[in-house]
């Protein structure tokens, strides 16, 4: 007698045809948006002061606000073995995520950058194939082959602004390709990160995580915004520009991420990164209508790209059915309920 296989956790918790609360869907929303306006938030505030300046301040903020969990009865709990993975996270995901945006953005616009921000998904499923050896699907192929055509589409957009212009567009456009290099520098940099707190994340609550990759990153900013912090005239920043600078901080480190751990307890994660793709349209709309970015064709066709990618690897697959006696299944009909077209 043949029996079933029981269900698991995941499958118990999501049904296939599980309905998601639209405020649930509206928090993670919410999350990708504020994730993708940080990106021209960024480019504004590093117009007028220092980056190292800004990124010891952004972290120096969200440590302020995570004081609650710095006793150092919770911190005595966690091991050794923990600190080096806190640590090795907190340089790849807050210090050198950080430093690499903050620069890239400052030389290339927030269209580019948020394009090339919101390939993370499918920078992570090609780390974790080649690092983990966990084999992709067919489906997560496409994802991460239409994220490098995006991309590609626009160095090679910038690549034709450089040799067929003058001098001046020619220096702006080279300036533009090392800023989506250095982008894609902290699109890997977070990718490491999400790769290596996946362990974590099964001994540590995601709270102390985040609280102390910022702690950590902290320390490690501390050296080089020193001397922009002393040096620089802060009365010569706009009061307008503070307000950025606090809203970043909070965004980034606590608004953001609640609201995205508030919202993923109640979607399946399969169909959470469906709104990733919130990401490069938060960032185009902020370039578009507050810095007066133009977009061009380039620009259209790789976010097309990216979100397309982002659907086809995270859109739930239609559970497989059995096929019903005495009926012939046509392999090829796509209406077929008893096959699982990815």
């Amino acid at each position: 007698m043949q029996h079933d296989r029981p269900e698991s956790r995941a499958a118990r918790r999501f049904p296939p045809n599980s309905f998601i609360v639209p405020i649930h869907a509206l928090f993670l929303i919410a999350a990708m948006a504020l994730v993708g306006s940080n990106v021209g938030f960024g480019k504004s505030i590093v117009a007028v002061m220092p980056v190292m300046l800004f990124a010891l301040l952004r972290f120096l903020i969200a440590i302020a606000c995570m004081a609650p969990w710095y006793k150092p009865a919770r911190m005595r709990r966690v091991t050794r073995t923990e600190w080096t993975n806190l640590f090795l996270q907190a340089f790849f995901g807050t210090f050198g995520f950080t430093l690499l945006m903050l620069n890239g953005v400052k030389l290339t616009s927030a269209l580019a950058a948020g394009i090339i921000t919101s390939t993370i998904p499918a920078t992570v499923a090609l780390l974790s194939w080649l690092v983990l050896r966990e084999r992709p699907s067919g489906r997560t192929f496409v994802s991460v082959a239409l994220a490098v055509v995006g991309v590609a589409i626009l160095n090679a957009y910038r690549g034709g602004e450089s040799s067929g212009a003058g001098t001046t567009l020619a220096a702006d456009a080279s300036q533009a390709l090392l800023g989506n290099a250095l982008v894609m520098g902290a699109v890997l940099c977070e990718s490491i990160y999400v790769i290596l707190s996946r362990r974590l994340t099964q001994t540590l609550p995601a709270i102390e995580i985040c609280a102390y990759t910022h702690l950590i990153g902290g320390l490690l900013m501390l050296p080089l915004g020193l001397v922009p912090l002393l040096t620089f005239d802060v009365s010569s920043v706009p009061a307008s520009v503070w307000g950025l600078v606090i809203w970043y901080a909070l965004s980034a480190s606590i608004f953001s991420f609640w609201l995205w751990m508030k919202g993923i307890r109640h979607v399946p994660a399969h169909l959470a990164g469906v709104f990733t793709s919130v990401l490069p349209i938060a960032a185009a709309t902020y370039g578009v209508v507050a810095l007066g970015e133009t977009p061009g064709w380039p620009h259209a066709v790789a976010l097309a790209c990216v979100v397309v990618g982002i659907l086809v690897a995270s859109w739930p697959a239609r559970p497989r059915q059995p096929a019903r006696r005495g009926r012939v299944v046509d392999p090829l009909d796509p209406l077929d309920p008893s096959l699982d077209h990815e």
